[in-house]
C-alpha cells in the first residue's frame, strides 16, 4: 500500500470511479455560473416586465393604504394586512421567482447533468471539525476563492463607479422631479450597473468552470496499480475464476461419468480416448455421445464401462472422429453416423438384441 502511495496519478479517471464520484455529488461544477446567469436573468425579466409589476404594486398599496376612516390598528389588523400585503407581493413576482429558478436548475442541469446525491446531503463529522475548518481558511483553494472574490469586488466597483460617472450630470436635475421620476432613474443606473458588472462576470464564470473541470480531473486521476485493481474487481481475480472453472469442470466430470453405465458402447483409441455412445429406438433421433475424455478420464471411462458390463470396442478413427466433431450431450454427425449404426449393431448383436 505504501508503494501504491508512491506513485504518480497519470491514468484518467475509469467510468466506475466517475460514477462513484456522481453517486457522492462530487461533480466538476462551479458555483459562479449559477450565480451569475440568475442574476443577468433576473434582471433582464425584470426590465421586461417592470411597467406591469410596477403597475400591480401600485394597486395593492392603494388598496392596502387607502382608507375611507382611519382604522383602529391593534396588533391583529397589523398583521392582517402584513400577511395580505406578503402574499399579494408573491403572487406579483411568482413569475419572476419562478423564472430565476428555472434558469438555476438549467445552468446546473447544463454543467454535471441531472445528479440527485443523497450522500452529499448526509452530514458528516469531519466539516465540522474546527481544527480541520481552520486549516481549510488557509488552504490553496481557500486562497484561490479569497483573491477570485477580490478580484470580482474590483469589477463590480470600477463598474459601478463607471456608470455614475456618466450620469453625474443628470442627478442635479432632478431636484424639481417628482418622487416616481427619481425612483425610476435610480432603478435605471442600478439597472445598467447590474447589467454592466454581470457581462465580465460572465466570463469570469467561464473561466471558473473551465478551472473547476480540470481540477475536477485532476482530482478523479488515478495510479496504474489503482486501475488495475479496479480491472481485477471488475472482472474478477483470475486465481478465483481459475477455481470456479476447476469446479465446473470436476461437477461437470462427474455429471458425465454418471452417464457411461447406461451406455451402449464406448469407442476407445485404445487408451489414449474413450467416448461413449447412447441410442434409444424411439426416443432419440440419432445416437448420442454421453462421455468423452482423454488421457486419465479416458482410462476411468473404460474402468466404469468394465464394471458395469458395458462393450469397449476399438475403432482408432471413429474415437478420433468422435472426440474431436461430438461435443457431450450432442448426437452424431451424417458423416460418422454409417459407422456408428455398424458399431451399435455389432453390439447388439453381441447382446442378442
Amino acid at each position: 500500500m505504501a508503494e501504491d502511495s508512491m506513485q504518480e496519478k497519470t491514468e484518467p479517471a475509469t467510468p466506475k470511479k466517475r460514477e462513484k464520484a456522481r453517486e457522492e455529488g462530487d461533480v466538476a461544477k462551479s458555483a459562479e455560473m449559477p450565480s451569475v446567469f440568475v442574476l443577468l436573468s433576473a434582471m433582464i425579466i425584470l426590465w421586461l416586465t417592470a411597467l406591469p409589476i410596477s403597475h400591480r404594486f401600485e394597486r395593492i398599496f392603494r388598496e392596502s393604504f387607502l382608507f375611507d376612516q382611519i382604522p383602529s390598528f391593534t396588533i391583529q389588523t397589523i398583521q392582517q394586512m402584513a400577511v395580505s400585503l406578503t402574499a399579494s407581493s408573491f403572487v406579483v413576482l411568482a413569475p419572476l421567482l419562478a423564472a430565476v429558478v428555472a434558469v438555476g436548475i438549467f445552468v446546473n442541469v447544463v454543467m454535471v447533468g441531472f445528479v440527485i446525491s443523497p450522500k452529499a446531503i448526509f452530514p458528516k463529522l469531519g466539516r465540522i471539525n474546527p481544527i480541520a475548518g481552520f486549516a481549510n481558511k488557509f488552504s490553496i483553494q481557500a486562497i484561490g476563492e479569497l483573491v477570485k472574490s477580490l478580484f470580482k469586488l474590483g469589477i463590480i466597483i470600477y463598474i459601478t463607479w463607471v456608470v455614475i460617472r456618466g450620469e453625474l450630470k443628470t442627478i442635479p436635475t432632478l431636484y424639481d422631479e417628482s418622487a416616481l421620476r427619481i425612483f425610476q432613474f435610480m432603478g435605471l443606473v442600478a439597472f445598467k450597473i447590474v447589467v454592466a458588472a454581470t457581462l465580465p462576470m460572465v466570463a469570469v464564470a467561464l473561466g471558473d468552470y473551465l478551472f473547476q473541470r480540470w481540477r475536477f480531473e485532476e482530482k478523479l486521476k488515478m495510479t496504474r496499480q489503482e486501475v488495475k485493481e479496479e480491472h481485477k474487481e471488475m472482472e474478477g481475480d483470475p486465481q478465483v475464476k481459475s477455481r470456479i472453472r476447476a469446479l465446473q469442470v470436476e461437477a461437470s466430470r462427474k455429471r458425465m461419468m454418471h452417464e457411461v453405465p447406461d451406455a451402449d458402447v464406448v469407442v476407445t483409441n485404445p487408451t489414449h480416448l474413450s467416448v461413449a455412445i447412447v441410442y434409444k429406438a424411439g426416443e432419440m433421433s440419432a445416437p448420442k455421445v454421453v462421455a468423452k475424455g482423454a488421457g486419465k478420464i479416458a482410462l476411468r471411462i473404460r474402468e466404469i464401462a468394465e464394471e458395469n458390463s458395458v462393450p469397449l470396442v476399438e475403432n482408432k478413427p471413429l474415437a478420433r472422429n468422435l472426440y474431436k466433431q461430438v461435443e457431450i450431450g450432442h448426437e452424431i454427425p451424417d458423416e460418422v453416423f454409417q459407422a456408428v449404426a455398424e458399431l451399435l449393431a455389432y453390439v447388439y448383436r453381441l447382446k442378442k438384441r
